[in-house]
């Protein structure tokens, strides 16, 4: 039955390939060889059994996309993966993330498979997860299960550096965490609406933002030849120093262990 179920994605990701990436344009090259494949389903069979064995509803998951160890960065794009019961008794596990379009500055959100998640040409066949605790993990579920919920902070205007205190762009892991807060808010008598206010409570839990190390040159080149790059939202002080503040993998998982919003340590699964 797995290998059925991992077949069946694997036709429908290959199917949608080139329509959507995490930060990427369709003019690089998407070699996506059956070696490939069969590392990304062996990936996602592996995840989805770890998934199983640990009781979770709601983890938040990463995967090695693109190489950004130049940058410090290991993991380059998350999502949340939930676990939806089914009517014959058994389940699902679904990933909801924000994807950029291909070869524009423009994004949606998309509720994908595990397979499809990680056929995306990886960098590194690896995926690194947390469950969050019980609270989060009810929040969340509630917001994941209700797919005009999921939507309600999501900017479609992208770009892969965005500001994190800011409203202009939105990339990927910042829609995520905004998200959270608009999740964990809802049922309280300051409930988050608008991204102005999830961030608010981003810094009032005292999320802090990766700062990337890009020169002028670099920031030129990734402006003039890549749709999804801008700089245009960052404080001119900070960007002519080279200092680029942006949402990382890293700097959530260690968010959401200084919070005590997670459960756990991250899990890695090759």
């Amino acid at each position: 039955m797995y290998l059925q179920r991992w077949v069946a994605a694997g036709v429908v990701a290959l199917a949608c390939a080139g329509q959507a990436q995490a930060g990427r344009t369709c003019d690089e090259p998407q070699d996506l060889t059956p070696a490939k494949v069969d590392k990304s389903m062996t990936l996602a069979l592996k995840t989805l059994q770890a998934l199983d064995a640990s009781g979770a509803k709601v983890v938040v998951m990463a995967r090695a996309g693109q190489d950004l160890t130049k940058y410090g960065v290991r993991y380059s794009h998350l999502g949340f993966v939930y676990r939806q019961d089914t009517p014959d008794g058994a389940h699902v596990w679904r990933v909801v993330h924000k994807l950029n379009m291909c070869g524009t500055a423009e994004s949606g959100i998309y509720r994908q498979g595990l397979g499809e998640f990680f056929l995306d040409d990886l960098w590194q066949y690896e995926a690194a997860w947390v469950a969050l605790n019980p609270q989060a993990e009810a929040a969340m579920l509630k917001v994941l299960l209700d797919g005009p919920r999921s939507l309600v902070l999501h900017e479609p205007r992208y770009n892969m550096v965005s500001y994190p205190w800011s409203q202009k762009y939105q990339q990927s892991n910042q829609w995520a965490i905004e998200t959270l807060a608009f999740a964990m808010t809802a049922a309280s008598t300051e409930p988050v609406t608008s991204r102005t206010q999830a961030q608010a409570w981003l810094q009032r839990t005292a999320y802090q933002p990766t700062t990337l190390t890009i020169t002028p040159l670099v920031r030129l080149g990734a402006r003039m030849t890549k749709a999804n790059v801008a700089f245009d939202d960052h404080p001119d002080e900070k960007r002519y120093a080279d200092r680029i503040e942006t949402i990382t993998v890293d700097s959530v998982f260690a968010w959401l262990k200084r919070t005590n919003l997670s459960a756990g340590v991250p899990q890695v699964q090759r």
